[in-house]
């Protein structure tokens, strides 16, 4: 007997941001993510897309994994889970990194902002994790912390978290915050008040733009939301914050990157810093492939024609499946077809052609570097 369907009252409930009443009443689209109920389009991609590029869009990221830690050589403790080379931050600066396992393969990208010593000598910082691994995060930190003298505190029910990104974003915020914006470099934070309350601000994002990412209580991000939609900042979703990020080349836990994929696989090698730092996870494989090369690399693929490269196609060379597309896209900006994609190593060098299998048919493409867009506005 065929089970029934299971009706609306029994549907698994999808939580919701403090901000959520915000996007209905702004008449946003809204779409099932990571277990949350999100706001997918306000208008449209395409103008969403170009208020970033051009003035200042926001976005609520309410539903990212907010860990406060504080202790005694926090950074030093903290260090064996990632291959970033965490000691050389100075208070107020942010390493973007990952948390590997023993195969190295990346459990989380992550962001550590390190907050200084407090007047006792402990360290303090602040990680931000991706919403549909924060449990799994957590109880891993916790475990690998379990002997050191750290403390983990989640903040991520108690905390609003919005992105304001884009070349106008620092004057649009500038007027509800106390402290110059103008002298935060890329990667910086700090605490501060906005609209009079505490608050931390980072001037990071996901959008390839210069912009800010603020994490204060859920009254005062009401607040912050409707002072600057009446400012005339542009209220974003995420499908023009994952053509932003697509169009920067900056991955998408999930789907670019996994827990089966190195960060040297993933085209992340930047941030393996195997000559500065001690024994960390994953630090025998990653050493292997450094000295005889990985199999295969996380490429970008430029559509010759206007046909869009989707999750999950095949990518072909001399009618052989050699790869699949992690990511693609139709680049506003550009006006071109994108993807990222995983192809072995002697293909992915610049200018290789490859095809993409869009339903039954080959349609050529060729490897092109890294990000498909530089924003000539970011910070230094």
């Amino acid at each position: 007997m065929a089970k029934p369907e299971a009706s609306k009252s029994e549907t698994p409930s999808l939580a919701r941001t403090p901000l959520f009443d915000l996007a209905v009443e702004q008449k946003a689209r809204l779409t099932a993510f990571s277990g949350w109920e999100m706001a997918v389009i306000y208008s449209s991609i395409s103008k969403e897309h170009e208020a970033v590029r051009t003035s200042a869009g926001m976005f609520d990221i309410s539903h990212m994994g907010k860990f406060a830690l504080k202790g005694k050589q926090l950074r030093e403790h903290l260090q064996p889970l990632v291959p970033s080379d965490l000691t050389r931050l100075q208070a107020g600066e942010a390493q973007y990194t990952v948390l590997l396992n023993p195969q190295a393969g990346i459990i989380d990208d992550i962001i550590f902002y390190y907050q200084g010593e407090d007047e006792t000598g402990a360290q303090q910082g602040m990680m931000i994790v991706n919403a549909a691994t924060r449990s799994k995060d957590k109880t891993w930190l916790l475990a690998n912390l379990e002997n050191a003298p750290v403390q983990l505190q989640d903040l991520s029910p108690e905390k609003v978290l919005i992105a304001v990104q884009g070349p106008l974003a620092t004057s649009y915020l500038q007027p509800l915050v106390q402290g110059d914006l103008t002298a935060v470099k890329a990667f910086g934070h700090l605490q501060t008040t906005v609209l009079g309350k505490p608050a931390f601000l980072a001037r990071t994002g996901y959008t390839g733009e210069d912009g800010f990412e603020v994490m204060l209580d859920p009254e005062t991000g009401v607040q912050l939301w409707r002072n600057l939609l009446a400012a005339g900042v542009t209220p974003c979703g995420l499908g023009a914050r994952d053509t932003l990020r697509l169009e920067a080349a900056m991955a998408l836990y999930g789907q670019d990157i996994d827990s089966s994929t190195t960060p040297l696989e993933a085209g992340l090698s930047w941030l393996v810093h195997l000559n500065s730092q001690g024994d960390f996870i994953g630090r025998e494989v990653l050493e292997e492939q450094k000295a005889n090369g990985v199999k295969r690399r996380l490429v970008g693929l430029q559509m010759t024609g206007r046909h869009i490269a989707r999750h999950g196609y095949p990518v072909l060379a001399d009618g052989e499946v050699v790869g699949e597309v992690t990511s693609g896209t139709l680049a506003p900006t550009l006006a071109k077809a994108i993807a990222l994609a995983y192809v072995p190593l002697n293909l992915a060098k610049i200018g290789q052609p490859l095809e993409v299998e869009i339903r039954g048919k080959a349609y050529p493409a060729v490897v092109v570097k890294k990000p498909f867009y530089r924003s000539p506005n970011r910070s230094k």
